[in-house]
């Protein structure tokens, strides 16, 4: 029994090991490139990961690509969890914790309205609208991975991913120019920040070319939208069990392993037993799963098919944007 375990187990790895390794040196690769050309390495990933979609056909990678865009997708986002802890979002107050809800809330439902609007279904708009308000390419992959499938899902995902990057690039460096113009204190442009650009990096980045307050405050902000991941993809899954029941198809579980694994481990960090390497640790393990998955995803997607999607995806997270922007000026103006 052990013995026919173990055979089963390597023959497994061995059929999974070049495709995993393949979408390893795409994300290596990535991350040389994001490091000294300063681009979002989830970008840098999709790019090279599509320059190298020939070894998702038929091959020796096929399987393990197929593999590590769907599980190692999910692990990585588990270990989200490492990055959150409740005394983290309850140092600000109530203040900021209730205008990220509202606002993650606001934006999300906004962008299922609009993507009914434009013809799309409304789980495009759930994908496009979290990642906006929560956390960039990080949520459009988990999101994703609690949808159900759906031959178009992948397309919708690659889209969104690249949407979201290169707006979030274009928010880090257009922003502190919009905290100058405005005259917002370091704690409020902190809080600006924080609360619309897309990707935790680019956040920081923004954040601490102000000053050393307005980037502590910037990235407990984003910690904040970055918790607001679980309830939607509670809400993504729900929905997505109502039209399984709905058109006689599989049902998927309430609550995915990976998701009950993301609470968990938020749980166990927010105790305080955790060392701050450990933490980190985690931090980084989750960065790489999520590089690795997209790097995987990426050759798995042909760039004619992105081009496919025409002009109103792009005016739909456009939009969501500059919506999410305006919200949380008028919060800060008004407040």
């Amino acid at each position: 029994m052990i013995a026919a375990t173990w055979f089963s187990v390597r023959s497994r790895t061995h059929v999974l090991m070049p495709g995993i390794i393949a979408s390893a040196v795409v994300a290596a690769a990535a991350s040389f490139l994001s490091e000294h050309y300063g681009a979002p390495v989830m970008l840098f990933a999709l790019l090279l990961g599509m320059a190298m979609n020939f070894l998702a056909v038929d091959g020796p990678c096929k399987a393990g690509i197929e593999f590590t865009a769907r599980s190692v997708l999910r692990i990585g986002v588990a270990l989200l969890g490492m990055r959150i802890t409740f005394d983290q979002v309850a140092s600000l107050g109530w203040g900021p914790v209730l205008m990220v809800i509202g606002i993650v809330t606001a934006t999300i439902s906004i962008s299922v309205v609009l993507a009914r609007a434009f013809g799309f279904q409304s789980l495009f708009g759930l994908l496009t609208g979290g990642a906006t308000a929560i956390c960039g390419a990080s949520a459009a992959m988990a999101l994703s991975a609690a949808m159900p499938a759906h031959p178009a899902k992948e397309r919708a995902t690659l889209f969104t991913v690249v949407g979201v990057s290169a707006l979030s690039t274009l928010a880090m460096i257009a922003y502190p120019m919009i905290v100058q113009w405005f005259g917002l204190s370091d704690v409020d442009a902190g809080v600006f920040l924080g609360g619309t650009i897309h990707d935790v990096a680019q956040v920081v980045g923004a954040g601490y070319s102000i000053s050393p307050e307005a980037g502590d405050t910037a990235t407990i902000v984003k910690l904040m939208r970055i918790a607001m991941l679980l309830p939607v993809i509670v809400c993504a899954v729900m929905i997505a069990r109502a039209r399984g029941s709905e058109d006689g198809g599989e049902r998927p579980p309430l609550l995915p392993v990976f998701v009950v694994a993301f609470v968990v481990l938020a749980a166990v960090n927010s105790t305080g037993w955790v060392p701050g390497s450990i933490q980190q640790l985690g931090s980084d393990l989750s960065r790489w799963c999520l590089v690795i998955a997209i790097s995987a995803l990426g050759m798995k997607t042909q760039l004619r098919e992105l081009a496919k999607v025409g002009f109103k995806p792009i005016l739909l997270m456009v939009i969501e944007t500059v919506v999410l922007a305006a919200m949380v000026l008028a919060i800060l103006h008004f407040s």
